[in-house]
């Protein structure tokens, strides 16, 4: 595919893991179950899901003169949605450059996040044993899909309350590209998922998630690996994610290697 990243280069991986995760964003706005805002001083996404990397304010450009009063607001129109848990990206350009003194004023905490990762497409080790009784079906109907959100919120330890919501925000998204989800079965249970999203010219992987009595079985790797194939014979040649402490060896074993630190205040 013509556009697809073929610069392996630090600033090149660097942009593309962030773009990726800013259009995973606003793709999952599209949805009818999200609340997206894109105004001339915010980019917001709501999803409901009671998770900070599910709610976020994407974009800030502010008059410092009004900035206090639009976190304020901000704040409060997020809980007043039930939602107290967000992120508030500051990247490079964000203004006004003191955004993150302000933030920390209303009550968030910096965090430098997780690493960043990529992987050259063509050099993973895929010398992997599958786990025993383990297949992994990619999502295509809404019966499936409804296991997928299962398998995520257990795995990221979620209330299950936030199951249907998860599941009426990807329902609202379809089954076609961008967005691929892909589920773990073992003995006709769903005990994993992971998710596909092409975008900035790369594969991007996100909601890598096993459940607890599921995991060191090497599950975890293989539902990272299968929609990376499915991208690599797509043509893309790059993987993307943002690792938490938990998966971050896993993703090392496969070829990622950290680029960056996905800073933000929560």
């Amino acid at each position: 595919m013509s556009n697809t990243l073929k610069d392996l280069s630090g600033p090149a991986l660097v942009a593309a893991i962030k773009a990726n995760l800013f259009e995973w964003y606003r793709y999952l706005g599209r949805s009818p179950k999200a609340e997206f805002f894109d105004g001339p001083e915010l980019t917001w996404l709501l999803t409901g899901v009671q998770n900070s990397f599910c709610n976020a304010v994407l974009r800030t450009q502010a008059n410092p003169d009004k900035l206090d009063a639009i976190i304020e607001e901000t704040l409060a129109h997020f809980k007043s949605r039930g939602v107290t848990r967000l992120s508030w990206w500051t990247e490079p350009g964000t203004q006004p450059a003191d955004l993150g003194k302000h933030l920390v004023a209303h009550g968030l905490t910096y965090t430098d996040g997780g690493p960043g990762m990529a992987a050259d497409l063509l050099a993973l080790n895929e010398d992997l044993a599958t786990p025993s009784g383990l297949t992994i079906e990619r999502v295509r109907d809404t019966e499936t899909l409804h296991k997928w959100a299962y398998a995520s919120i257990v795995g990221f330890e979620m209330p299950e309350t936030d199951v249907k919501i998860w599941f009426d925000l990807f329902t609202g998204l379809g089954f076609d590209l961008p967005l691929r989800n892909y589920i773990g079965i073992v003995n006709g249970e769903p005990v994993a998922a992971s998710e596909l999203f092409l975008a900035a010219g790369v594969a991007g992987i996100y909601v890598v998630a096993t459940i607890p009595e599921a995991r060191r079985q090497g599950i975890g790797a293989a539902l990272t690996l299968a929609p990376l194939r499915e991208a690599r014979a797509m043509g893309y040649r790059i993987g993307i994610l943002q690792s938490s402490p938990m998966g971050l060896e896993v993703y090392r074993r496969l070829g990622f290697q950290e680029y960056c630190r996905m800073n933000h205040y929560y």
